[in-house]
């Protein structure tokens, strides 16, 4: 085990402005200390209108060992979207039932949970500041979130106290509640227009949603922002950046919350180190829009662009792949056409790795994969097997990569990714997210990177993992029906068109020691069996044959059920090696042995033939079959005048 303590942050939704502050405030302390940090998020919000695709999602909070991490961080806030708080008591159940390791959540209190308040006290007090002390505004109203909530009514009681230190107050009617959505904003627009609520000088909203709600139907009714009225908002959020009338706004201070949890688990884990603050600058967390009157800070503007800009055609210099990763290269790239053209599985594992430049930069890119993923009757919803395929490994920090079958690696699942127990010399962020097309669970994917670049997890890597998630689905689909076409679906073994492509194979393998035998198996009595038993019975002595043929057969030996109750084995054997004699009698002693326990009404048993390649002749595989035919039927021949001898007492 490695000496470096790990902690383990469960969030959601990581390209979202909120779970990104988490995780910077987490990685730059973690940074400091020297801490991995383990990331499991699922990609969309947890109540995501497609259940079954939000189940595929969720279940990869199934996946962490938590006995095996120093400290857990929650992100209560992101974890709870919609009604998730089963979710959520399950995964604190699963945490104190696994480990004693310290727990502290985030954002908002659950439960008994340890908790770090989000302390937007001076953020929050700074915006006030600005619409009293900059634009001279004296009648102010605040819109903020539903009434109980307590984010709601913190953020009011510091808007009313600052407010109130400036010699002002707000008045009932402009004390207004909403729920931090755009509809807020809209109907306290509707209801200053109407003259229902008097128009203030100012309009502080407790979320940029809500505020830019209310910019969009103040002006659609005709009102002008900021001449009419000024506007502010809460959270620091793109769109605020860069709506038509783009909104003064200030961060949230959740990177600090986030922050202090680290310095929290620090206390608890190594007592006896130093914590080192994180440094709030809540001059950089200020945005200037055109909303409240003063010149927009272009700079934020831009930056928000460069975000989100879909750029078609760019000059994709060095400099860019290590600074920024943009949806346009992820589009024009035609990666989604590249991946889903694979025609094999290997080839769409080959493919992935060859498009996993988009997600620059990165230290290293796994993907783990069920062992049975491309089994369409093995499904999986809920949780991960015993053991997993590490199936690729892209590395740009000196690893030995993966992309190819024979290098792929199995481990046990409770390791989650055995590198992340590695010692390295420097420490890393680890995102794990879920692999999956639907509810049905394909694997994971792991994202290592360095802990300064956490700010760099945009919706590009979400996207290109949905492009994964899809490509591995039609690999599984097209690998299915290549199954039905060469192998046999009640024995499992090859049918006639396998046999022959597998031959290819065998007969490129074969060298100047070695030669090829061909035995032909045929089941006896199977008509008697069908019309005394039934036809079921029938189907029980052909799959009880097709057992024995794979219990006397070597690894690289062809098992083929031809049709109907005949059987061929194909294999390559020592020169003089092959004893067609004693083959047959292993076979027939093996089928015996399965058949024994079985007390059915009737004796399973089979006839069979050999024939091995003549040394001074070319390969001929039909006539080989055929020799190896004729000599199963002598064999069934002589054993029917054995039994007919036994009879007469001969």
């Amino acid at each position: 085990m490695k000496n470096r303590k790990t902690l383990c942050l469960l969030t959601a939704v990581p390209d979202t402005f909120h779970s990104q502050r988490i995780c910077r405030g987490v990685a730059t302390q973690c940074e400091k200390y020297g801490y991995d940090l383990a990331v499991f998020c699922a990609m969309i919000n947890l109540d995501f209108f497609f259940e079954d695709y939000a189940q595929g999602e969720r279940n990869i909070y199934e996946l962490p060992d938590f006995k095996r991490f120093d400290g857990i961080i929650f992100d209560s806030i992101s974890m709870s979207n919609g009604n998730q708080t089963k979710l959520m008591e399950k995964l604190c159940d699963k945490i104190k039932h696994q480990t004693e390791a310290p727990l502290v959540n985030v954002g908002m209190p659950f439960g008994d949970l340890d908790y770090i308040q989000n302390e937007n006290d001076e953020p929050i007090r700074e915006l006030c500041r600005h619409a009293i002390e900059v634009h001279g505004c004296r009648d102010i109203c605040i819109l903020t979130g539903r009434k109980g909530h307590h984010e709601s009514e913190e953020r009011l009681e510091i808007m009313l106290d600052e407010i109130h230190k400036h010699g002002l107050e707000v008045t009932e009617e402009h004390r207004v509640y909403g729920d931090f959505w755009y509809s807020s904003g809209n109907k306290l627009a509707q209801d200053i227009v109407s003259g229902k609520i008097k128009k203030p000088d100012a309009v502080i909203a407790a979320s940029d949603h809500m505020a830019l709600g209310f910019i969009e139907e103040y002006t659609k009714l005709g009102g002008h922002v900021p001449e009419d009225v000024v506007v502010l908002g809460f959270e620091g959020t793109s769109e605020a950046l860069l709506d038509d009338i783009s909104l003064t706004t200030v961060d949230s201070n959740f990177a600090k919350c986030a922050a202090d949890a680290v310095d929290r688990l620090r206390s608890f884990i190594e007592p006896e180190k130093e914590i080192i603050p994180y440094a709030q600058d809540v001059g950089s967390m200020f945005h200037i829009g055109m909303s409240c009157g003063c010149t927009p800070c272009h700079s934020d503007t831009l930056n928000a662009i460069k975000a989100n800009i879909y750029l078609v055609t760019r000059n994709y210099k060095p400099d860019v792949f290590d600074d920024d990763i943009d949806i346009g290269l992820l589009m024009e790239s035609y990666i989604p056409e590249r991946l889903t053209a694979s025609t094999s599985p290997d080839e769409c594992i080959t493919n992935i790795y060859n498009t996993a430049y988009v997600i620059s930069p990165f230290l290293n890119f796994y993907l783990c994969l069920r062992q049975d993923w491309l089994d369409t009757n093995a499904d999986v919803t809920e949780g991960y097997p015993d053991k997993m395929d590490l199936v690729l490994l892209r590395s740009m920090s000196g690893r030995q990569d993966i992309n190819v079958q024979e290098y792929r690696q199995t481990f046990n699942t409770e390791l989650m990714l055995p590198q992340l127990f590695e010692e390295t010399d420097e420490p890393s962020l680890y995102y794990f997210s879920a692999v999956h097309f639907a509810d049905k669970t394909l694997g994971y994917a792991v994202l290592q990177r360095k802990l300064s670049d956490c700010r760099k997890f945009n919706l590009v890597y979400r996207n290109w993992l949905r492009f994964i998630s899809n490509a591995l689905e039609m690999a599984r689909t097209r690998n299915r029906y290549v199954v039905l076409s060469i192998y046999d679906k009640m024995t499992g073994l090859l049918n006639r068109r396998g046999m022959y492509q597998e031959l290819e194979r065998l007969t490129t393998c074969k060298t100047v020691d070695k030669e090829l035998f061909v035995s032909v198996i045929d089941m006896d009595g199977l008509k008697y069996i069908n019309d005394t038993f039934g036809h079921s019975e029938g189907d029980h002595g052909i799959i009880r044959i097709a057992d024995a043929v794979r219990a006397v057969a070597q690894e690289n030996d062809i098992c083929c059920r031809a049709g109907g109750d005949e059987f061929f084995i194909i294999g390559l054997r020592d020169k003089g090696a092959f004893d067609a004699d004693k083959y047959a009698d292993d076979f027939c002693g093996m089928l015996s042995k399965l058949s024994e326990s079985d007390n059915k009404p009737y004796v399973v048993t089979a006839s069979i033939g050999s024939a091995l390649e003549s040394e001074n002749s070319d390969l001929n595989i039909e006539a080989l079959i055929a020799e190896a035919d004729e000599n199963m039927y002598h064999y069934k021949l002589s054993r029917r005048r054995r039994r007919e001898d036994r009879r007469e007492g001969l």
